[in-house]
C-alpha cells in the first residue's frame, strides 16, 4: 500500500473511533513591532503554558505575530493526517504531548527534517531522525487532595495505589480520576507504556480502578478540575507540568512522584512537510530547544527541567534520573507499536471492557 493510501486508511480509521472535536480556542499574540511575518502553531498543549514561551520568543522576533490554534491530541493528529494526505498547506509547527502520533506522522513522510546547533543538544531519546523533537521533561505523577486523603493513604507507587483501592473501596468509590484513553492521545500513550513496563501491576491497578468506579475525563485539566472541585480525591497519571500549575494555584493539591517507576514524557515538536512557513517554524523550534527557551519553560511553563531537580513542594526523590526511578518514553520507532491501529483498538477495547464495567 503506498503512503497516500495508508494515510487515507488511517484517516478513515480515526474517523470511526473518535469524534472530531477541536477545542476551538485560538489565540493571537500581535507582533511587538510592525508585523512582517506570522508564525502558525497547531498545538495540543496548555495555551497558558505556551504564553511565556511565545512572549519570550517575540523578544527575539519582535516583527513576528504568533497564532496558536488549540486542539485535543487526537484531533490535532487527524487534521495533520488530512493535510499530509491532501498535500495542503498547514501550520508552521506542530506541538503535541502525544509524541507517538508525531512519530507516526513522521514515519508516513509528513515531517520536514531540521538540523541546527540547538537540535544537536537534544538527548538521543528525545530526537528521532531530526524530525520529531522532545522539548519538555514531564513526569506522570499522582495528585491528591490533602484535605480529604490522610497521610497514611497517600500512595507512593502504582502498586500502593492499587492496594489502597483494594483495602478501602468504599472510601474511594467514585473518588479516583484518570484519563479516558479513547479520547486522550496522551492518556493512551501513558497507559500503553504502563502496561508494557509493569504489566502485572498495571492489571491490578485497572482492576482496582474499575472496582471503585473511576472517574474518567478527556484531559489533564479536566481531571485536575475534578480534584480541585472536591469531586475526586486522587488523580492518576497526570502530567507533572499541569499538576504543578494546579498546585501553585491550590496548595492542597499535593503531587507524588511514584517510587516504583515514573514515566517521563517529552512533549513533541515537528515541522510539517507542508508547513506554510517552515523557516519560521524552524526558528521557533530552535528557540524551544535553546538554553534560553528551556530556562523559560522550566521557570514559567512546564516546571520540571531535566529530572535532576524537582520543583519545590513535590514529594519525590532529589533526582528522577540519578535515583533510577525515571523512565523516559523514547521518541523513536518503538512508539509506532502504540499507533498500530489493530493494537490500538484492541488495547482501548480491553481497557474499556474493564474500566467501564459497572
Amino acid at each position: 500500500m503506498n503512503r497516500r493510501l495508508s494515510l487515507l486508511c488511517l484517516t478513515l480509521c480515526l474517523s470511526a473511533t473518535s469524534v472530531f472535536a477541536v477545542e476551538g480556542e485560538r489565540i493571537v499574540f500581535p507582533a511587538q513591532r510592525h508585523e512582517e511575518s506570522r508564525l502558525i502553531i497547531h498545538a495540543a498543549t496548555d495555551l497558558e503554558a505556551m504564553r511565556p514561551l511565545v512572549l519570550d520568543f517575540q523578544q527575539m522576533e519582535p516583527n513576528t505575530a504568533v497564532e496558536i490554534a488549540d486542539y485535543v491530541t487526537n484531533d490535532l493528529f487527524r487534521e495533520a493526517v488530512v493535510a499530509c494526505t491532501d498535500a495542503s498547506q498547514t501550520a508552521d509547527i506542530l506541538l503535541s504531548s502525544s509524541v507517538d502520533q508525531l512519530v507516526k506522522l513522521a514515519n508516513d513522510g509528513c515531517a520536514r527534517a531540521h538540523q541546527s546547533v540547538e537540535t544537536g543538544s537534544v538527548p538521543d531519546w528525545a530526537n528521532w531522525r531530526n524530525e520529531v523533537f522532545g522539548f519538555t521533561f514531564e513526569p506522570a505523577v499522582f495528585v491528591y487532595d490533602a484535605r480529604h486523603v490522610p497521610k497514611e493513604d497517600v500512595p507512593k507507587s502504582h502498586e500502593a495505589l492499587a492496594d489502597l483501592l483494594r483495602r478501602k473501596p468504599g472510601e474511594y468509590q467514585g473518588r479516583i480520576g484518570t484519563y479516558d484513553i479513547n479520547a486522550s492521545g496522551v492518556g493512551y500513550l501513558l497507559a500503553f507504556n504502563d502496561a508494557r513496563l509493569a504489566p502485572t501491576v498495571y492489571g491490578r491497578l485497572l482492576e482496582s480502578l474499575s472496582r471503585t468506579t473511576a472517574v474518567i475525563r478527556c484531559c489533564n485539566n479536566e481531571v485536575l478540575g475534578e480534584i480541585a472541585n472536591g469531586n475526586i480525591r486522587i488523580a492518576y497519571n497526570v502530567l507533572g507540568s499541569y499538576a504543578y500549575a494546579a498546585y501553585l494555584k491550590n496548595p492542597d493539591l499535593k503531587i507524588v512522584v511514584p517510587r516504583d517507576y515514573t514515566l517521563i514524557l517529552s512533549r513533541g515538536a515537528m515541522i510539517p512537510l507542508r508547513a506554510a512557513n517552515p523557516d519560521l517554524g524552524a526558528r521557533f523550534l530552535n528557540y524551544l530547544l535553546s538554553v534560553r527557551g528551556r530556562k523559560t519553560a522550566r521557570d514559567k511553563s512546564f516546571f520540571f527541567a531535566n529530572g535532576f531537580d524537582l520543583p519545590p513542594g513535590v514529594d519525590g526523590p532529589l533526582s528522577l534520573i540519578e535515583s533510577g526511578i525515571g523512565r523516559p518514553i523514547r521518541i523513536g520507532p518503538a512508539l509506532l507499536a502504540a499507533q498500530d491501529e489493530a493494537q490500538r483498538r484492541r488495547f482501548i477495547r480491553d481497557w474499556q471492557d474493564l474500566i467501564l464495567r459497572r
